[in-house]
Formats: structure tokens, C-alpha cells, sequence
């Protein structure tokens, strides 16, 4: 009934504006027993306008971007305060909490900030982009070949980072009038030099297979989740055998729009706690641990719907299986890997021993594979992707100092922050 919905939604806005109050003591608690943040210190800033739900898209980041704040200094630009809560439990890198555009354009006075990233295209980025006289740089939060990689939000940055050759060619069908030799660099996959988290299983002759499902989607282009679909067969039959073990991955979003998926996965992870009840032996895992890498080196298969995750294990150039998506508008390009890939249909979900057998033994199949990693990352040797982020980023440093001795404007850039009219949009945001 309508008042049944009603309620809920009413329900869940008290949830989140008591959240939101909570987050905020915390933040002011944290910022007033911690140190302040050194002034005229940082170079590089990470802008992430997103809540707690999204902190996947930073997380993957934080070891690369430790490494490189060895050279020049990071710091993370947070705009909605449970994000910034969640950013400073990590403490993986400093947090400047700006909920308001006074306190953006105040921390941009104080700090000689050259380089900005962003890790996904949130609308709010657009309150950044008004800052001139410094690099905006998209590095995105994955490589993958869904509709949101050739997004015309692209020309919005100065410089994209790719991942490599898929991704020029894949920019290069969509967008028009968009140069690529000057507005992108290609740097693989820099989180696969940093692999993280210990293995939590002992070593045996079980199969490993990795289920790493993304969310529903919000829309019927983008429903390439396959937890209904695929998920509950897929899992129910390796629980079964004996001689796999799962590890199961599911994406933090899965549920927020559709109930009923959100349903499937719990009965998923309860089935996981069962089949451990059963026999100790297994050692399945039900994993949302926000670190992300012993997953995709470990497993020996891994499945995955249409997402970023699919091109984290390429990478790793280690066998997977892909889901087909059961809605036929969801949105597949079939011109890069999903044209050559191991796809999983629905209907043969419930055969996915017999399938993963032939994936693994197949010699055609590991050949392939190979192809695809380089043509999507590049040279994958161990520090080669670390080694080419660490250039664009030092290209695009050289070419600030450039710019800034030739305009004779050195380091009093501030006009651009202190002579900013327009305020709308100061307000805490959530």
C-alpha cells in the first residue's frame, strides 16, 4: 500500500538525517583532536564529493596514491560528511572535510594545490572545475567497457588517465571533436602493483572461484547485475561439489533500488554460513572487506557481471567467466573484450562446474586472455603501470611550472579562488 511506501521513505530520510548528524560530530571530533593539515604543503588533491556508500571508488586508490604522495604531497578534498567520516577511519591519506564552497575556496587559498583528480563524475564536481590555474585530471575508478567509460563528461576534464589501448579506442567510436593524443595518457592498471589483504583460507587442492556481482543498476541500460539471475545457482551448485571453494564479492551497492536483490544476495551469504556450518573444511568466504587484490590473484576462476571488476581480474591475466546480463536492454559493447569473452547465460548458471572446467582447461581460452590483458593494459610486469602514472603525473607537474614561469604569474595563483562572485551552492552537503 501507498502509506506502507510512504512510511518507509519518511523512515529511511530520519535514518539518514540522524546518520548525517552523527557523522557530523564525529568529523568535528576527529578535526579537533587531530593536528591541523600543514599549510602550503599539498600539490595534488583528490576531490571526492560522494557519502560513505561509494568509498569503494576511493578505496581502490589508496595505495597508489601513498606512493606518489612520496613525491608530491595528497590529500583528499571531501565534500559530504559521511564520506569524510569513512576517509578519516581509513587514515590511508590526510582529509580536508569542506562541506561548504567557502571552506573549498579557503583551503585552495592556503594550499598550492596543481593537480586535481577525480575518481568518479559526480555532479558536484562541477563546483570544482571552477578553479582554474590547476591541472583536473579524471582517473575514474575502474577500466571497464560499460556506457559510463565513453561518457561526453570526459571533455569536462583537461586530462584523463586510461588505462590503455581499449580505452583510446573505445573514447575514440563515441566521443566527437575530442582529442585524445592531447587529453588523455595511458597508464594500465596502477592497484595491480599494489595487491592487498592476506589470503584467509589454507592452502589445498579446492578450486577457488571468485563471484564478484555488481549492483542492480538504476536504470534498464545499465542492468548487468546478475545476483537473480545467475548468483543463487551459480553458488548453491559450487557449494555442493566439495572441491570448490567460494568467494563471494557481491558490490556494496547491491539492493539499494531493487528489494528483491538485495533478498537474493542475503540468501547467498546465509547459504555461505551454512555450507561452512556444515563442513570446516570449506573455508568459503563472504567477502566486503573494502581492501580489494589477494581475491583477484588467488582465485583460480573468477565471475563477474559487466563492470570494472571484470578488467581489476584481467589484469591480473588469470581465467573468468562473464555473466551475461538477462535484460536485453542492458547496454554490451561488443567491440572490445565482451566480443572474445567467456560469457555465462543465465540458463546455464545452475552448469557452472562443467563450465568452469572448460574455461580452466582450455588452452584457446588462456591464449586469448593474454591478448585481451595487453591490449587493455599494456605492459602488466610488476611496477610498469605504478612507473607510467608516476610520468603523466610528473608531465603534468613540469608543464604547471611551465606555464606559470612563462605567464610570469608564479605562485600567486589565488585570484581565480578569492574573486569567485558566485556562492551558490555553499551549503553543507550530505
Amino acid at each position: 500500500m501507498r502509506w506502507v511506501s510512504d512510511a518507509g521513505k519518511a523512515l529511511a530520510l530520519v535514518r539518514r538525517a540522524l546518520d548525517n548528524r552523527a557523522a557530523v560530530a564525529d568529523v568535528r571530533r576527529r578535526q579537533a583532536a587531530a593536528p591541523p593539515l600543514p599549510k602550503d604543503h599539498y600539490r595534488i588533491a583528490v576531490y571526492f564529493a560522494d557519502g560513505a556508500v561509494n568509498m569503494y571508488q576511493m578505496r581502490q586508490w589508496y595505495r597508489p596514491l601513498q606512493e606518489l604522495a612520496r613525491t608530491w604531497p595528497v590529500v583528499v578534498l571531501s565534500r559530504a560528511v559521511t564520506g569524510a567520516r569513512a576517509l578519516m577511519e581509513d587514515g590511508a591519506l590526510p582529509v580536508a572535510f569542506v562541506p561548504t564552497v567557502r571552506d573549498l575556496e579557503q583551503f585552495l587559498i592556503a594550499e598550492d594545490i596543481r593537480i586535481v583528480f577525480y575518481v568518479n563524475q559526480n555532479t558536484r564536481n562541477f563546483q570544482m572545475f571552477r578553479y582554474g590555474r590547476r591541472w583536473h585530471v579524471f582517473i575514474n575508478h575502474g577500466e571497464s567497457d560499460k556506457m559510463y567509460m565513453t561518457t561526453n563528461q570526459y571533455k569536462a576534464y583537461d586530462v584523463a588517465f586510461i588505462a590503455g589501448e581499449a580505452a583510446r579506442e573505445r573514447l575514440s567510436r563515441v566521443l566527437w571533436d575530442y582529442d585524445l593524443d592531447r587529453r588523455t595518457r595511458q597508464i594500465g592498471r596502477p592497484q595491480a602493483d599494489h595487491y592487498a589483504g592476506s589470503v584467509p583460507y589454507p592452502a589445498d587442492d579446492r578450486t577457488v572461484v571468485l563471484y564478484a556481482p555488481t549492483w542492480e543498476g538504476d536504470r534498464p541500460s545499465a542492468h548487468y547485475g546478475s545476483i537473480r539471475t545467475h548468483g543463487e545457482a551459480l553458488v548453491s551448485a559450487l557449494l555442493a561439489t566439495g572441491r570448490h571453494r567460494v568467494i563471494y564479492r557481491p558490490h556494496p551497492r547491491s539492493g539499494v533500488v531493487d528489494h528483491e536483490y538485495g533478498a537474493a544476495n542475503r540468501r547467498i551469504i546465509a547459504a555461505i554460513a551454512d555450507a561452512n556450518a556444515a563442513d570446516a573444511s570449506a573455508h568459503h568466504v563472504f567477502d566486503d572487506k573494502p581492501e580489494l587484490g589477494w581475491q583477484l590473484a588467488s582465485a583460480d576462476i573468477a565471475i563477474a557481471d559487466i563492470s570494472a571488476m571484470v578488467y581489476d581480474r584481467l589484469a591480473a591475466g588469470k581465467p573468468l567467466l562473464i555473466t551475461r546480463p538477462a535484460d536485453p536492454a542492458a547496454a554490451v559493447d561488443a567491440h572490445g573484450y565482451l566480443s572474445a569473452c567467456e560469457w555465462l547465460d543465465a540458463d546455464r548458471a545452475p552448469e557452472i562446474v562443467a563450465e568452469a572446467d572448460r574455461v580452466l582447461r582450455d588452452p584457446g581460452a588462456v591464449s586469448r586472455l593474454q591478448q585481451w590483458v595487453r591490449h587493455y593494459f599494456g605492459d602488466t610486469s610488476p611496477g610498469s603501470a605504478t612507473a607510467r602514472f608516476h610520468t603523466a603525473v610528473a608531465e603534468l607537474m613540469a608543464s604547471w611550472e611551465e606555464w606559470h614561469l612563462r605567464s610570469g604569474d608564479g605562485a600567486d595563483d589565488d585570484d581565480d579562488v578569492q574573486d569567485s562572485p558566485d556562492r551558490e551552492g555553499d551549503e553543507e552537503l550530505d
